[in-house]
């Protein structure tokens, strides 16, 4: 298997791996039933009591009071997720996510950590290849170096 040695074709390899990853990603999971978009909406709404807990998984009345306005939203069909969640944001009045959008201003929580990964990838990398052409500079022993070589190994010697 030849590897790969050359800066495009790990490019090449680092492109692929992100177009397939982006496509899994977003690949449509198909028609979900009236209690799959329940617990989906309400796995992405943070609990307004609980610390760090999804409305899904909360007990407390406050998150069944939003999960019974989710219901009611989702039976009525004429809503999106995202306009559902909208609502919540709206009635409740509060950071109701619990992972960003990914757009707007809480693209940054998405984009700062992959743009600080590339910056230290690129970084790693003109480091490493700077020490290995400043390696390269080093000239080959000349005869008198090899001479003070010969003459230390030769005071060694019993």
């Amino acid at each position: 298997m030849k590897r790969l040695k050359s800066p495009a074709g790990w490019a090449l390899l680092v492109l692929v791996v992100a177009g397939l990853l982006a496509v899994g990603i977003t690949r449509d999971q198909g028609p979900q039933s009236p209690q799959d978009r329940v617990a989906s909406i309400s796995r992405r709404i943070a609990c307004p009591v609980c610390d760090g807990e999804s409305v899904f998984e909360s007990r407390n009345n406050a998150s069944a009071t939003i999960r019974s306005a989710i219901e009611s939203r989702v039976a009525s069909g004429q809503q999106s997720d995202d306009q559902i969640i909208g609502f919540v944001e709206q009635r409740f009045s509060a950071q109701v996510l619990l992972v960003p959008r990914g757009s707007g201003l809480d693209a940054l929580v998405w984009a700062l950590p992959a743009a600080a990964v590339v910056i230290a990838g690129a970084a790693l990398f003109v480091t490493f290849r700077r020490w290995r052409d400043e390696s390269r500079l080093i000239d080959d022993p000349t005869e008198e170096d090899r001479r003070l070589v010969a003459v230390a190994l030769d005071e060694e010697s019993p």
